[in-house]
């Protein structure tokens, strides 16, 4: 065997991948600004490849599901000396820092998370750094709640203060690393970035960097919370009303196209269960890659909850949109399905605007999966989506119904990419993959335009909170969709949510899920009527609305 050829061939191979990282347009603070809003981008599969991670204060007990009472324990936070829900600890300039997060390789943060130390005080005394590429000054340094909770340099709502929770999703671009620390120990939180490729050609975001991106920062806000409206296109729509079992459907223009904006509303909202019963599907080039009942497609969960998002706005008029741009390149068919036992009116309105077909686009797929009863004891792992081939997950949203008035949420998502041992993405709880905390107090309605929770208890955007009682029965809705923080998978994803609520009794399960995949990649997750007629009950005394 000729060694030498073959380290000369490693070489050449080396060489040629640096020097095409090379000529690739470096990421910048400003191209991940401008990808937040470009709705055409997540429908291609990403061609500067990464794997998003993140950085928790999860228990470190968990470690496989054959230990079930390291698996689901509870204790996902740092409250005494003993707690090691961090990296580690270390000195700096004779004072002590504790790491939260460390990655070594090209990466940026997409999204941050923490919560208030105490339920009703948006404030701490901890400070916060975030180091890049191995400086011994930080970029950031401040208030670890103000300094990313929209009060401080990262306008809103790039940065902002949630229910009880400082949240952002400003990127933070690094060419070679990221360590963040405080100077005492931290309480919960979450850091969710992307670890690209090594020799991925990355502008370190600089605080000079920072000043001169702010006028795009601001502008990508204003985008954000004023989704202007898609006029371009050609419209297909259709109006009927559908009695039980009944279906309508209408075409597409033929050759590639792509929607980019859907509506549907109701005659009327008189019954909640309406939303769950009435079902949207949608076809593109002979394959159904839409199955939803439309309250969670929309992310209104179950009866009219209004909120505007990016991607979807519920309008107070029963109006509800969709912004997700949605490829085919010969044809594709909108369908509505009654399954309720009385009529309803449907209006179905679509604009199709024109789309390049490439080796990267990929087809919009939405699905659901339902569970009633589902016992809280013992605890477990509740499936949402099983996915196989090549995609992209971009969102989903959870409506539960919870017969007690105790707090239901606090069990941790649990995400594995392309057949990892361990989750890429290992939570700390329901309401904090959802962007608020302290869930059994947070019961009021809230919006932003990549999460929110229309519908908690009684609540919602048409009546608000205005007590502090605490209880979390009935139904739940909670949504998020991605940007920065998409999910890119080569081969599978597995997504669970665990079932942990502090008392025993028997919840309804509802979720539907959004990705983008190839016309091969394949779900579990298939249409289920009779689960959609399995509408869990309200418990016995709940207040009408």
């Amino acid at each position: 065997m000729n060694y030498s050829k073959i380290i000369i061939s490693f070489a050449l191979a080396a060489f040629t991948f640096v020097l095409s990282a090379q000529n690739t347009k470096p990421i910048t603070v400003e191209t991940l600004l401008k990808d937040m809003v470009d709705r055409d981008a997540i429908a291609r599969f990403p061609t500067t490849n990464f794997r998003l991670k993140q950085e928790s204060s999860y228990n470190r007990a968990s470690k496989t599901p054959e230990d079930t009472e390291g698996w689901f324990i509870n204790h996902d936070f740092n409250s005494k000396e003993t707690d090691h829900n961090f990296v580690r600890t270390e000195e700096k300039n004779g004072k002590k820092e504790w790491v939260l997060m460390e990655h070594i390789g090209p990466g940026a943060i997409v999204r941050t998370w923490m919560p208030f130390l105490k339920p009703d005080k948006p404030d701490t005394d901890i400070n916060i750094k975030i180091y890049l590429d191995g400086n011994d000054e930080p970029v950031f340094e401040g208030n670890m709640l103000g300094l990313l909770d929209g009060t401080s340099e990262i306008p809103y709502p790039l940065a902002h203060q949630s229910l009880r929770s400082a949240v952002s999703f400003f990127p933070i671009p690094y060419a070679k690393s990221c360590k963040i620390t405080t100077d005492a120990m931290p309480f919960f939180y979450q850091f969710t970035y992307r670890a690209y490729d090594d020799y991925t050609p990355i502008k370190t975001l600089t605080k000079e960097d920072f000043n001169n991106a702010m006028p795009l920062t601001k502008k990508v806000g204003e985008l954000l919370l004023n989704p202007k409206k898609v006029e371009n296109g050609e419209q297909v729509s259709f109006s009927a009303r559908l009695g039980s079992k009944k279906e309508k459907s209408v075409a597409l223009p033929n050759g590639t196209g792509a929607i980019r904006e859907l509506s549907v509303s109701l005659d009327n909202y008189k019954n909640p269960e309406v939303t769950r019963t009435v079902v949207l599907k949608m076809e593109f080039d002979g394959e159904e890659t839409v199955w939803c009942p439309i309250g969670d497609f929309f992310g209104s969960g179950i009866g009219l909850n209004p909120y505007q998002g990016w991607y979807r706005t519920v309008n107070e008029d029963g109006t509800m949109t969709s912004r997700w741009v949605m490829p085919y390149q010969k044809s594709g068919k909108i369908s509505v399905v009654n399954l309720g036992k009385k009529s309803v009116k449907v209006n179905v309105k679509a604009t199709v605007g024109s789309w390049q077909w490439d080796d990267d686009s990929m087809y919009f797929n939405a699905a659901w999966r339902g569970q009633y009863p589902v016992s809280t004891r013992p605890y477990s792992d509740w499936n949402y989506v099983m996915l196989k081939g090549r995609g992209v997950y971009v969102g989903d949203a959870l409506t539960i119904m919870n017969p007690v008035e105790k707090w239901w949420g606090e069990g941790d998502e649990k995400i594995w990419v392309d057949g990892e041992d361990f989750p890429s993405i290992f939570g700390t709880g329901t309401e904090d993959y959802y962007a608020y905390s302290w869930g059994g107090r947070s019961t009021d309605f809230y919006e932003h335009p990549f999460h929110a929770q229309p519908k908690c208890y009684v609540y919602n955007k048409l009546n608000r909170k205005t007590t502090k009682e605490r209880n979390t029965s009935g139904y739940s809705t909670e949504t998020r969709s991605r940007a920065l923080d998409i999910m890119p998978f080569s081969s599978s994803l597995h997504l669970d949510m665990e079932i942990w609520s502090w008392t025993d009794c028997e919840m309804g399960y509802g979720v539907g899920m959004y990705w983008y995949g190839d016309k091969q990649t394949t779900s579990n997750r298939i249409p289920d009527e009779k689960e959609v007629l399995n509408v869990p009950p309200l418990p016995k005394g709940f207040p009408k609305n």
